[in-house]
């Protein structure tokens, strides 16, 4: 959790009010960053700190692309 709320505040400060991490269309940002949130989700770290990526993740997951690269929608999934 350490690590993760440390990178997420350094991030937070750098993100833009927008639909995505740094504007209206999908960058390389949110592609890193969908896999992030999801495991700091996991470890139970207060996402709350942190609206900003999460209304970016939030965002993002709502895209079909992303739904289908949800680990829980993978065929080998448990």
């Amino acid at each position: 959790q350490h690590w993760i709320v440390l990178g997420f505040t350094a991030l937070e400060s750098m993100l833009v009010n927008s639909t995505y991490c740094f504007g209206e269309q999908i960058t390389l940002a949110d592609l890193y960053l969908v896999p992030q949130v999801y495991n700091a989700l996991r470890f139970e770290v207060d996402m709350s700190l942190f609206p900003k990526i999460m209304h970016a993740y939030e965002n993002c997951n709502q895209l079909e692309a992303f739904i289908q690269a949800a680990p829980e929608n993978q065929v080998d999934a448990l």
